[in-house]
């Protein structure tokens, strides 16, 4: 704590707080300035802070993030379950229960009937001590976390065209260098709203830009070409996109001989495809593919922003894979103006997903397969390789093996499945059936009120650590206030149960800085290394991007100017087939739904649902319809009514949209219960990635009386 407060005549002095916004992945910095009056009522004034990212700006959600930090609703002290109810418990009787559990779970069933769940909005230095823990305190193969549903098509796609994965292949300042902008199933304005003014300068500077979305949502009314494009179908657009580009002859063959490989197979394929078979199946009109492809193979400059809308889908890997193609094709990447851009929509979605968090990953982006990282990081974490696990499986296979009783005990930390899982009633059952669930969190989540054991932790205000925003730029979060009631630091949990296993020696940390210089070592000449950057650096430079192997190292702000990260330093493309959704409509359930967020909520809510001013904007969920899909259904505007899908039921209330095509309604994704949209949603994977297909299920939509 670096101010005390203090107290004067007319109550007590100032207490500042300099934080950033613990939401979306852009990390905005912020000052929070606490003022107490005589009588101890609290007053609190937010400030937005200069920073490279966000250049000073706060959205809705940041200027009001203090407030569920602040609430009477935080937990505060451990409960377990005991004779049905949850009853308050000392730290001590806590430990003492997860000591017998977990010994009696790996007696009975072995390491691996524990699982540990993880989240996207953890530290780096948690999210690494996440992975550590798992593989060395509870020697268990089963660690994934709910990242597997935000980022897993785009960093597979990544890492397999570029063999990298960053967020940004460019910094956010390229953006407005840009001449024409993609934005493919990505609504910046509602989930990003800081990063706006990048796009309305480039728009200022000439730019076109070109938004794909079955909704004209409030970043598709900027659209010079909004491509309203079917659910699912995301994959075929763009090969109708591509096709145009290469019959007007707008391929930057210098580049692509240079450069990628795979050029030949892309091409054969998009001669064997017919662009009004295309625009038939996308719902987009040939005119409209075709000045696309104009568009973005005509202008000098030129950028692609991906996110949930397409990567969320059971064929995302290859339909962001083929949107990669259309930038190599034209050669817009490695240069001033150009590049490729996932947009990360958890606050740490990126430094979450590249320091061991992930069933198939070590710390580094190394992988737990690969003999060579297993040597490297068993060495600085001083065990022998083959005391590593092996590879577990994705976050909703993780709840697979929950429902067949090969995971016995889950311990869950910073994530909410009941809520965010697809499938959710699947989820619910699988984790009736546990054994024991041990959460980890600030707040009584959905899946919080099913646990056997309820663990406090700390806030963003009270907890210190980095965060890396979806550029790749590593930021350093200080905390400055106390953590109230017998909260402790998730690391802080993580050692104390790894002292109570016996395994103490590999977690001797004091505070956070201690596990960041260790994960520095671990991923030393991985491909997001973080070895050169350093708490000092961070304070001083107030971000440094990876891969960045020394001290004296910048940090690459823009990747792949001379070479890709592949042996060869090529990129590669692949042809992508037109792929239909694995679930299509029907005369009992006529419409797609798809899912995304509003502009006021985070996630599944469980912050921002605390947070009076933020709740009040939007009280409960709903769905919204073309009217004249309503007319066809006999649904009033504002009418409470049910939405049903082959895996069950919701109720909200209609909201009419002219803007969204009439074969489709939206449901955010920000409720729990009797209106959580993922009680609807389609279980079934993408092959690669395991990324559930979120964005395109079957429904009807009913009246409610």
């Amino acid at each position: 704590m670096n101010k005390v407060m203090e107290i004067t005549e007319g109550g007590e002095s100032p207490f500042v707080m300099k934080t950033q916004c613990p939401f979306c992945s852009v990390q905005c910095k912020m000052q929070v300035v606490e003022e107490r009056n005589a009588a101890g009522e609290a007053a609190y004034t937010i400030t937005a802070l200069p920073n490279a990212a966000s250049e000073g700006r706060l959205c809705v959600k940041g200027m009001n993030a203090y407030q569920h930090a602040l609430t009477g609703d935080r937990l505060l002290y451990p409960m377990a379950r005991k004779n049905g109810k949850m009853m308050r418990v000392s730290w001590a009787e806590a430990y003492s229960i997860i000591e017998e559990r977990f010994a009696a779970a790996r007696s009975q069933y072995g390491r691996d009937s524990i699982g540990v769940y993880g989240g996207g909005s953890l530290t780096n230095e948690t999210a690494y001590l996440l992975g550590k823990f798992t593989r060395v305190a509870l020697q268990s193969k089963h660690i994934d976390y709910n990242g597997r549903f935000c980022m897993s098509a785009a960093a597979s796609a990544g890492n397999k065209t570029f063999g990298i994965d960053r967020g940004l292949t460019n910094a956010l300042s390229d953006i407005e260098h840009a001449r024409c902008i993609i934005l493919s199933g990505t609504n910046i304005a509602e989930c990003q709203p800081t990063l706006m003014p990048y796009f309305t300068r480039a728009k200022e500077n000439g730019a076109y830009l070109i938004v794909i979305d079955p909704r004209e949502t409030a970043t598709a009314k900027l659209a010079d070409l909004h491509l309203k494009v079917k659910p699912g179908m995301d994959a075929a657009l763009t090969n109708g996109v591509l096709k145009a580009v290469f019959e007007a002859g707008l391929v930057d063959e210098a580049f692509v001989e240079r450069r990628t490989r795979g050029f030949s197979d892309v091409l054969n394929h998009l001669e064997s495809m017919d662009m009004a078979e295309i625009a038939d199946m996308t719902g987009v009109s040939e005119d409209e593919i075709r000045a696309a492809g104009k568009a973005f193979g005509e202008a000098v400059t030129g950028m692609v922003f991906t996110a949930r809308g397409v990567e969320q889908q059971t064929d995302g890997y290859m339909s962001v894979r083929n949107l990669l193609n259309l930038v190599l094709a034209t050669g817009k990447i490695g240069r001033k103006g150009c590049g490729y851009g996932a947009v990360t929509g958890q606050a740490n979605g990126q430094g979450g997903r590249e320091h061991g968090q992930k069933a198939d990953q070590l710390p580094g982006y190394r992988m737990i397969d690969n003999p060579e990282h297993r040597a490297y990081v068993a060495g600085v974490w001083g065990i022998e390789p083959d005391e590593l696990p092996g590879k577990g499986v994705s976050a909703y296979e993780m709840m697979e093996k929950v429902h067949a009783g090969e995971i016995r005990t889950l311990f869950l930390m910073g994530s909410n499945p009941v809520v965010s899982n697809p499938n959710a009633n699947f989820v619910q059952e699988a984790i009736e059936k546990l054994d024991f669930l041990i959460v980890a969190d600030m707040f009584v989540s959905e899946t919080g009120r099913m646990a056997d054991l309820l663990l406090p932790v700390t806030a963003y205000l009270e907890n210190e650590g980095t965060m890396t925003n979806l550029e790749g730029r590593v930021l350093l979060r200080e905390a400055m206030r106390p953590a109230p009631g017998e909260t402790r630091h998730d690391w802080q949990v993580l050692c104390d149960i790894a002292r109570l296993l016996g395994r103490d020696r590999w977690f001797q940390y004091d505070k956070a800085e201690d596990i960041f210089e260790e994960l520095r070592l671990a991923s030393k000449g991985g491909i997001a290394d973080y070895y050169g950057i350093t708490y000092d650096r961070l304070r001083r430079e107030e971000g440094v991007y990876w891969p960045c192997p020394s001290v004296d190292h910048p940090g690459e702000r823009r990747l792949f100017e001379e070479r890709f990260a592949h042996a060869d330093g090529k990129a590669e493309m692949v042809a992508v087939e037109n792929h239909f959704p694995k679930e299509m409509t029907d005369g009992e359930y006529p419409l797609y739904l798809t899912t995304g967020r509003v502009l006021t909520h985070y996630l599944t809510g469980v912050q921002t649902r605390r947070s009076p001013s933020l709740a009040s904007r939007d009280v409960e969920s709903f769905v919204e319809l073309h009217p004249a899909t309503a007319r066809k259904l006999r649904i009033g505007e504002g009418e409470l009514v049910t939405v049903t899908s082959r895996r069950g039921s919701i109720f909200l209330r209609s909201r009419y949209s002219s803007a969204i095509r009439q074969d489709t309604v939206f449901v955010p994704m920000h409720w729990g219960d009797t209106q959580s949209v993922n009680k609807l949603t389609h279980e079934a994977l993408d092959p690669t990635c395991r990324m559930p297909g979120f964005k395109v299920c079957a429904v009807r939509v009913e009246p409610m009386y």
